[in-house]
């Protein structure tokens, strides 16, 4: 097992996670964060770290193409190690659906 970060994190991406890593795994795109799966050593700090519920077990039902997503972007996104502020407006982003299809970006971030 091994966790991902899921839809709820694209716009919103509060780096609460991050601070917590003991391995580094996280990495950054434009709107938001991705967990390495060969890197994550599935020790969960991180899970309850998010203030919305955006990381989850790969083991949870129904998150397949998060798994990929996370897979795939970790592997061209820079690493990221140390928190930054959340973007201005990611309060109202929050509650907002399919963002996955409507608002997620495959640019990369600035990592550290």
């Amino acid at each position: 097992m091994t966790y991902v970060v899921v839809e709820s994190c694209i716009k919103c991406k509060y780096m609460d996670c991050v601070e917590v890593c003991p391995v580094d795994c996280f990495y950054e795109g434009e709107n938001m964060l991705v967990i390495h799966p060969d890197e994550c050593i599935d020790c969960g700090v991180c899970e309850p770290e998010c203030p919305i519920e955006a990381i989850k077990p790969d083991t949870e039902p129904g998150l397949e193409k998060y798994v990929s997503l996370n897979a795939d972007f970790a592997k061209i996104w820079p690493n990221i190690t140390a928190k930054k502020p959340a973007p201005p407006d990611a309060k109202d982003w929050e509650d907002v659906p399919d963002k996955l299809e409507k608002h997620f970006s495959p640019k990369p971030g600035e990592g550290d």
